[in-house]
């Protein structure tokens, strides 16, 4: 039997908001977002930290693949992608890091 090979990639955006003056108002730009970027492509999202901060938010984006080249080049369009959509955010950093 063949053993597979699996990726599990793993990008941490961290986002600042600056309009944002409550936790409704962030919540109202994060929860869209993460529905674009799963629809958009195919990503496990969540927001992982800074939940109790009206004006930052961090963002985990998880990949599995048998390719770690597809997973690595998918999270970096995804990361890219929020940096061109016209959000009321800033990416203020990206790291991506391997499970698997």
């Amino acid at each position: 039997m063949d053993e597979a090979q699996i990726a599990v990639g793993l990008a941490t955006v961290t986002l600042y908001i600056p309009y944002s003056h409550s936790l409704k108002a962030k919540r109202g730009l994060v929860k869209p977002l993460l529905t674009r970027l799963r629809n958009r492509f195919n990503l496990s999202v969540a927001e992982v930290g800074s939940q109790d901060q009206h004006q930052n938010a961090i963002l985990a984006l998880v990949c599995v693949s048998s390719n770690r080249r597809y997973a690595e080049g998918l999270l970096q369009r995804a990361a890219n992608a929020i940096e061109t959509w016209r959000l009321d955010a800033e990416v203020m950093d990206v790291e991506i890091e391997w499970l698997a």
